[in-house]
């Protein structure tokens, strides 16, 4: 039972790095994607400050990627 849930692991994690690879951008958790939030009357109340009104977000997977690359690409100079 353990060597199926560490397999399964193994296998969600691969999958979320292709996900990340292929696609780093996410929808913005805020707005949902839309890049800015909504009166009640459907008019734009303001841009969304956390993905500045784009909709989207750097995945956190990529944004750890990135931060590796970095600390190994600054290691090296």
């Amino acid at each position: 039972m353990p060597l199926l849930a560490a397999a399964l692991a193994v296998l969600w994690l691969l999958g979320y790095a292709a996900a990340c690879a292929a696609d780093p951008f996410a929808r913005c958790p805020r707005c949902k994607g839309h890049g800015k939030t909504l009166k009640p009357n459907g008019r734009v109340k303001r841009w969304c400050r956390r993905c500045d009104g784009t909709g989207l977000r750097l995945r956190l997977g990529r944004r750890l990627f990135n931060y590796l690359r970095r600390l190994h690409r600054d290691a090296i100079r």
